[in-house]
């Protein structure tokens, strides 16, 4: 499989032969299952105080009194300690020993990059995430992509390649979040744009793009390539990172 390496002017600089990656099997059930394990080493344990609920001087009658068998404080006969008492322990309270991550075989989740990474390439798997681009996947350019240092420059190079139109609509798709989480830190919410991937610099100027990724090879993982377990995300590769990864593979 064969693709063009554009210039930043948007021209076509030469033709290179993709790495052997990206003609892999299409597998989305290890696309999925790669995602959520990576998901889960993400998640805070949590759990609550182990005395919660059972602090308390509170005794049961006994027998004799025709009341029920419940803890009652001392000098009252409020029920206390047991979960169907007002201020009592919780049932099932969550515990910080739950085993939160999940966990994913070796080979499993190196078959599911692969195969995020071909899926990159599948137009139709691109445009049915609803990215919005020109012309042909995927978007490679040469290595003088890597040193623009001005933002401007780089939404110069991304339109002239016909792919910052995915950027705009990540724009528009900003939104304040429904519920409690936009009091939590997590106030508006945004669809993905781009990923752009490159070899050595991770493109500081591209970083405040809205929805777009900026990483480099080394850092690249299945979560990048199919974010929300979905996969066929709109990629700009440099020519430096798919010969890394050519030579990684």
């Amino acid at each position: 499989m064969r693709a063009q390496v554009k210039t930043l002017e948007g021209g076509v600089a030469h033709d290179i032969e993709l790495p052997a990656l990206f003609s892999e099997e299409f597998r989305p059930d290890l696309i999925r299952k790669a995602v959520l394990a990576l998901q889960s080493t993400r998640r805070q344990p949590h759990g609550t105080y182990p005395y919660a609920g059972i602090c308390s001087s509170a005794v049961g009658w006994g027998s004799g009194r025709g009341a029920s068998h419940v803890p009652r404080i001392k000098n009252g006969s409020r029920a206390a300690k047991v979960p169907q008492a007002k201020g009592g322990r919780e049932a099932h309270p969550p515990v910080v020993a739950k085993v939160l991550v999940k966990e994913i075989n070796q080979k499993e989740k190196q078959k599911a990059f692969r195969s995020a990474v071909a899926a990159s390439v599948r137009e139709d798997l691109v445009r049915g995430r609803g990215h919005l681009f020109e012309g042909a996947v995927p978007v490679i350019f040469e290595d003088k992509f890597e040193s623009l240092d001005r933002t401007q420059d780089v939404i110069r190079a991304l339109t002239a390649a016909g792919v910052y139109q995915d950027v705009e609509r990540a724009k528009a798709s900003r939104k304040i979040r429904a519920g409690r989480g936009k009091m939590r830190g997590r106030k508006y919410k945004q669809r993905k744009s781009l990923l752009i991937v490159t070899k050595a610099d991770s493109l500081r100027s591209a970083r405040n793009l809205p929805g777009v990724d900026v990483v480099t090879i080394d850092q690249l993982n299945v979560e990048h390539l199919a974010p929300g377990m979905q996969p066929g995300r709109l990629t700009v590769w440099t020519e430096g990172a798919l010969t890394h990864l050519g030579g990684a593979s």
